[in-house]
């Protein structure tokens, strides 16, 4: 009895161990000025509703500090609701059902945010929309890839260009699906990633593996079809 009371305190240890291990491995996330939901405020968004008074203002974003041994910080924000048939967006006449094919596309790229960083204030990445994009490289508070909308805007003359760093949500109107985006920071063993130029969202997180201490991530939700515009 004796025996077995012991193997089953060890057992217990090991199990909190293992609980405590994980829990250090985790960062936590939050992401400032989401309404009661979970929503992006409009001014968050790359084309909110008219009556916003602002558009493409970074969302103030902050995250638990990593583990001894995080020499910087690497940040990502995904959507993964996009309709993999492009064409059918704000289509007239047109509805994207709920259940269409997806993809995951990027809304923000950031590398090389220094180990003392641990927020990034509103606006900190853009307080306004850039015709053409913000540029890529390096900031004060990391540096920026290029986002999805490069690529989405490349055949419009008045608006093609590099797009670096964040640039918000943009969902069809005529979506069935509210759109979730998730905002991933990573804390890792290298000061820098070594990625220069416009390297996009894949590139980041392909170079970051075999380099995460821990990781942590936050989601938001947006939609403008006017059936979505309350609740998660």
């Amino acid at each position: 009895m004796k025996t077995l009371y012991r193997l089953s305190a060890v057992a217990f240890v090991l199990l909190a161990t293992a609980s405590l291990a994980a829990a250090a491995d985790r960062l936590t996330v939050t992401i400032d000025g989401l309404d009661a939901s979970g929503r992006f405020a409009d001014d968050a968004a790359f084309c909110p509703p008219a009556t916003s008074a602002a558009k493409d203002v970074s969302p103030a974003v902050s995250w638990s500090a990593g583990p001894a041994g995080t020499r910087s910080y690497a940040l990502t924000m995904t959507d993964p609701d996009v309709p993999r048939d492009l064409s059918l967006i704000n289509k007239p006449g047109t509805t994207i059902d709920d259940g269409a094919p997806r993809v995951t596309i990027h809304h923000w790229v950031l590398a090389d945010i220094p180990a003392n960083i641990t927020a990034l204030k509103k606006g900190a990445e853009g307080d306004t929309l850039t015709p053409h994009g913000k540029p890529i490289g390096d900031t004060d508070h990391g540096r920026r890839g290029a986002n999805v909308f490069t690529g989405f805007l490349a055949s419009n003359p008045d608006m093609a260009g590099t797009y670096g760093g964040y640039d918000g949500p943009c969902p069809p109107m005529n979506d069935e699906r509210r759109h979730h985006y998730t905002i991933r920071v990573y804390a890792l063993d290298v000061p820098t990633l070594g990625l220069s130029g416009a390297f996009n969202g894949a590139a980041l997180e392909k170079a970051v593996e075999g380099h995460v201490l821990a990781q942590g991530e936050a989601i938001a939700t947006y939609s403008l079809n006017p059936k979505l515009t309350t609740g998660k």
